[in-house]
Order: structure tokens, then sequence, then C-alpha cells
């Protein structure tokens, strides 16, 4: 009789245990999620652009590493991780002319304008005070 079945047959209960990276790694990705968030109330651009891609990266790379166990595999960590930066560049790259803009040949976005003008409005107010 195996030790499984003999604690099971005497009314003791298994308990599975966690790998001990498990748990660690999700206090890391617990940490990085409260960075990437509180990141972007700094105010600084590149602060927020550093943290919220930087992190994304990290973060990938872990649960591909550990939670979908290819830590086996590297070359197939690297490939994912070329890939997602990839076609991170390439949808920033072409949704940021578009999300910059306020208008265009045969559309325009109203609610951006005015909310740039209120932001203005505001800023010119606070200046004057």
């Amino acid at each position: 009789m195996s030790e499984t079945s003999a604690s099971l047959s005497t009314g003791a209960r298994a308990h599975p245990r966690h790998h001990p990276s498990y748990v660690r790694i999700w206090a890391i990705l617990a940490i990085l999620l409260v960075v990437s968030v509180t990141g972007p109330f700094l105010g600084i651009r590149t602060v927020t652009l550093i943290t919220a891609f930087g992190i994304a990266i990290v973060k990938a790379y872990l649960v591909a590493k550990y939670f979908m166990h290819i830590g086996l595999e590297r070359r197939f960590v690297v490939y994912l991780l070329v890939a997602m930066l990839a076609i991170m560049v390439l949808m920033v790259g072409g949704f940021s002319p578009d999300v910059m803009k306020h208008d265009g040949l045969r559309w325009e976005n109203v609610g951006a304008k005015t909310e740039v003008g209120r932001g203005e409005a505001r800023a010119n107010e606070g200046a004057h005070h």
C-alpha cells in the first residue's frame, strides 16, 4: 500500500504541496501590479511608459516561465517575448498617429477636441490665480 492510500485510509487528508516559487512569483507579480498602477500617478510620461511596458515584459516572462511551465524550453520564452515586443511596437506605432490626432481626412474627434479645450481653459484659469 502506498503512503497516500495508507494516509487516506486512516482518515488523514493529503494536502497538495505548492511549489515554493509559485507563491514567491505570485508575490512578485502582485508587487509589479501595484508599481504599474501607481506609475501613472507620478504624471511623468516617460516613467509611465517605462513602468507600463517594462513591467508588462517582466510579468509576461514570469507567467510564461513559471505558470505556463515553459521554463524548460528557454528558446520558446525568448520567441514569445520577441513576438510580444514586435506586436506591441506595431500596435503602438499603428494606433498612436490616429489617437494623437483630433481630425483626419474624413473624420473628426469632437469629444477629444472639447476635452482638450476644457483642460487648456482650466490650465489658463489656474495660471491667472
